[in-house]
């Protein structure tokens, strides 16, 4: 992959106009179920969830956690911070923030916005995400949050453009057999709604470093 990818590339990468649902559908489980066959008698929530870029060694990280049993939607998954907006949040950011600083100890005034991705309707939970990414210039010191957080995995940024971090198999969900792609990192496998959000950064970003000449 040649020498690691710079905030400033990301930066760069991030004021490029947003691929969206094509870049996402790269990486959804397919056939990707619609709305109409869970027939959802309420309006989807809304919620943010945030891409928190920071350097440790000479490489970008990024936080995902796996989610405890005790939380309502996608247990056990890894997941991305965030979570449902409430109303005492001002924005979607506000909401992407609050999660953070809630699941692992993120200090809201520490992060710079750089960018929100294409929003992300998740059919299974009836959520409607506003994903976004930010940037923290240290590690944070992570606190996570028993109640939400079984444990906390750092995503080296570069596992994005690693083509062999991605596979698919096929997975049989509500009785009916699927083919998943994923990102896979050590023991873990990022999927889902996850993976789809990871997969317009890894588009923006694969452009703009084809630029560079890293990538064939």
């Amino acid at each position: 992959m040649g020498e690691g990818i710079t905030i400033e590339e990301v930066r760069k990468a991030l004021q490029e106009p947003l691929p969206g649902f094509r870049a996402q559908l790269r990486m959804s489980t397919r056939p990707r179920i619609s709305p109409e066959e869970l027939e959802h008698s309420a309006s989807p929530r809304e919620g943010a969830v945030l891409i928190l870029l920071y350097p440790l060694g000479d490489q970008l990280y990024l936080p995902l956690t796996r989610r405890t049993t005790h939380v309502a939607d996608h247990k056990g998954e890894i997941s991305l911070v965030g979570g449902a907006r409430e109303p005492t949040d001002s924005s979607f950011w506000e909401t992407a923030l609050r999660e953070a600083s809630e699941e692992l100890g993120i200090n809201p005034q520490e992060v710079e916005r750089l960018a929100a991705l294409s929003p992300l309707y998740i059919p299974s939970s009836n959520f409607d995400i506003r994903p976004f990414v930010g940037y923290v210039p240290a590690r944070p010191a992570f606190t996570p949050g028993a109640r939400e957080v079984a444990e906390l995995i750092e995503l080296p940024l570069e596992v994005l453009l690693d083509p062999s971090a991605k596979a698919e198999e096929r997975w049989s969900r509500g009785g009916k057999e699927v083919r998943v792609p994923f990102y896979r990192y050590r023991q873990h496998v990022i999927w889902g709604a996850t993976a789809m959000i990871l997969s317009e950064l890894e588009v923006m970003l694969a452009d703009a470093l084809q630029k560079r000449g890293d990538l064939r």
